[in-house]
Order: C-alpha cells, then structure tokens, then sequence
C-alpha cells in the first residue's frame, strides 16, 4: 500500500511539474506575441512616416509649397478680378443708356389677357 501511495504522489508531482512547465510556455508564447505585435506596430509606424515623407516630397516637387499655391491663387484672382473692373468701366456707358431706354421709352399696349366687354 505504500507503494501505491508512493507511486500516487510521484504522479501528482510529475504532474504538477507538467502543469508548470505548461504555464511556462503559454506565459512565453503570450510574451512573445505581445513582442511581435509591438514589433509589427513599429514597422507599420515606420512605413507610414516613409510614405508621408514621399508624399510630402512628391507634393513639393509637382505642386510646391501650400504658401506658393495660395500666392498663386491670391495673384491670378487679383488679375480676373482686375479684368471684371475694365470690362465694367468699358460696358458701363452702353448699359446704362441701355436701361434709361428701357425706362423712357415706354409703348402703352393693352396686356394680351385683358379682354374688351
């Protein structure tokens, strides 16, 4: 009987050592996952900025500086708007004898719904 018992304890105790060193591979695995998924966190980090570096370049090279774009704008809305006050100063004689021919000359006529009783 003590042998048996002797052999139970044994079986108990390999089988704790088994539960441990089973929990010691998941603790790793969980650690070495953690690791991976910072790693990969890291690269994706490091590609974003790279492609936000060549973008910026890209953007530089073929449509220059954002201040550059708003001068260029600020400049060519300047020109059109120019362009609109000769045009104006140019039309504005003929528009208004235009529209004081209109108010002047004014023709009497019976509106097409009136009817005669």
């Amino acid at each position: 009987m003590a042998s048996q018992t002797q052999g139970i304890q044994q079986l108990l105790a390999a089988e704790k050592r088994a539960a441990e060193k089973v929990s010691e591979a998941r603790k790793r695995k969980a650690k070495r996952l953690k690791q991976a998924k910072e790693e990969a966190q890291d690269e994706v980090e490091k590609y974003r900025q790279e492609r936000e570096r060549q973008f910026k370049e890209f953007e530089a090279k073929h449509m220059g500086t954002r201040e550059g774009v708003a001068n260029k704008i600020e400049a060519e809305t300047k020109v059109k708007i120019e362009e609109m006050n000769t045009m104006v100063q140019q039309q504005q004689e003929a528009v208004i004898k235009d529209i004081l021919n209109l108010v002047y000359d004014i023709k009497p006529e019976l509106h097409i719904n009136y009817r005669l009783s």
